[in-house]
């Protein structure tokens, strides 16, 4: 009878056997807290979790359960039995020989959005996607990392990071609970990365749910999708990331903005920074540098997250609005134009002319000031709702600034103020040149007269467009990256 040796694998909490074309887990009797195997019982059950719950994603892999019996023939123990995986399908292996993954990121998408579309919801579980319950998670977090990271992260990382989550957080609670009405929230994988991933040719098998706390299994299902993103990002494939969260939108439906994107990237990443802390308290040398590349990580998304009010003001033909439109296209955000909301509110048409004296018609000081304020109440409504906004409008008034300004802090979002600026030469050719075309009515004269009643503009940043186009984006953006964040609630 030929025999075959075992390959063996452990960890601080199970044993793997690989056998031929099976593997055995065996679960070591430890009490960590947050999971107890310390009686067989405990250990039976685990087993029979871990089958039931990862059948959901790979029916043909989780085999089911053997005992294990002692010389009396009594079981004293108990193993997972799963068809035995090809090494060479690994994912995080196929992505570090290079391999070209388009196909599979796509069908991984898929598979797991069909998961999340059947997958359980209930009352207790959808709690889990509120922001109270994600809150608590990071503030969780913080705290674990405070106490054990000493020197391990650079001077104010952790309060940047804290910092941020916190202004996202709290002024996103219409997104948050909307995710919630909408069924966003379920009884997911909770523990998605590039290790438990298998590219077969008959399709991607996803293993290893986390199955010892159901809380932290309940969670949005674009949490559940960011993990994976994070780590794809982190074994050096933000391209593969980014598809994988594009194809997961495409599959799912979801109509997340890019923001809540990036917040659960950023926390995927930050609970790999606790766990690489934990780590290096425990004498493991590597884990310094991983603590500190997934905090960079968690922070280049949260500032990429961050949601932003932009308010690009001028005269006209200053250039204001082909800054704002390549600007909004820049940021991946919603665009709001003076000139379109004006006429919309007088019933017309947006191209349709409605040129009228200075301070007249539709441009008298009651209708101005009811287009402000829809503007400025529109762009509250889509940034509670996580989108960055950027409003296309003179600003010539500083009343309308400050309402603009009290709408960013009250939703706790960073607020950029830009002024276009050109010589009154430069603006009148622009005037005289787009005339008959477009939505505004100035003419010249209506500009000079603008521009005489035009209040400071102190806190703006001066965006000059006599250059091109693409170096008035360069200024703006400068400015954008420069502006302070929002501050948190205390």
């Amino acid at each position: 009878m030929d025999r075959q040796l075992a390959q063996v694998s452990e960890t601080h909490i199970g044993i793997v056997f690989l056998v031929g074309d099976r593997a055995y887990k065996l679960k070591k009797p430890v009490d960590l807290g947050f999971l107890d195997f310390s009686t067989r019982e405990r250990r039976l059950e685990a087993c029979r979790r871990e089958v039931d719950l990862n059948r959901r994603l790979a029916p043909d892999v989780y085999l089911g359960i053997a005992d294990v019996h002692d010389e009396h023939g009594n079981p004293c123990d108990h193993l997972v039995v799963m068809r035995r995986m090809p090494a060479q399908r690994r994912l995080s292996t196929l992505i570090a020989a290079g391999a070209p993954l388009g196909p599979e990121i796509r069908a991984l998408a898929r598979l797991l959005a069909a998961f999340h579309a059947g997958a359980r919801r209930s009352a207790a579980i959808t709690e889990q996607g509120g922001r109270d319950a994600l809150s608590g998670r990071w503030e969780d977090s913080f705290e674990q990392v405070e106490r054990v990271a000493g020197d391990v992260l650079p001077a104010g990382d952790l309060d940047r990071v804290r910092r941020l989550v916190r202004a996202f957080l709290a002024g996103r609670g219409p997104l948050l609970s909307g995710r919630q009405a909408h069924g966003r929230i379920v009884d997911g994988h909770g523990d998605l990365i590039a290790q438990d991933v298998f590219c077969l040719d008959d399709g991607p098998r996803v293993l290893d749910c986390l199955e010892f706390n159901d809380l932290l299994r309940w969670l949005d299902g674009l949490d559940d999708a960011a993990f994976l993103a994070m780590d794809l990002e982190h074994h050096g494939r933000p391209d593969l990331a980014s598809a994988f969260l594009d194809a997961y939108a495409e599959f799912s439906g979801d109509p997340a903005p890019p923001s809540l994107r990036h917040h659960y990237v950023a926390y995927r990443a930050f609970v790999r920074t606790k766990v690489a802390c934990l780590r290096h308290v425990q004498g493991e040398q590597t884990a310094h540098a991983e603590a500190r590349a997934y905090t960079d990580l968690a922070l280049a998304h949260l500032h990429a997250g961050a949601v932003r009010l932009v308010l690009v003001g001028g005269l006209p033909g200053t250039g204001k609005s082909t800054l704002a439109g390549r600007l909004a296209d820049r940021l991946g955000a919603v665009l709001l134009s003076s000139d379109r909301v004006r006429k919309e509110l007088a019933g017309l048409p947006p191209e349709r002319h409605a040129a009228a004296a200075y301070r007249a018609g539709i441009y008298a000081p009651q209708h101005s000031a009811r287009c402000y304020h829809e503007l400025v109440h529109r762009a509250g409504e889509l940034l509670a709702l996580g989108e960055s906004v950027v409003l296309d409008a003179s600003w010539s008034r500083a009343a309308d600034r400050d309402a603009a300004a009290k709408i960013a802090a009250r939703t706790h979002s960073d607020l950029v103020e830009l002024h276009c600026v050109a010589p009154p030469d430069v603006a009148a050719k622009r005037i005289l040149a787009r005339a008959g075309t477009g939505t505004s009515d100035a003419d010249p004269a209506i500009a000079a007269a603008m521009a005489a009643d035009a209040e400071p503009w102190p806190a703006a940043v001066t965006v000059p467009t006599t250059g091109s186009p693409d170096e008035a984006v360069a200024t703006a953006l400068a400015a954008i990256d420069a502006a302070p964040f929002a501050l948190p609630v205390d």
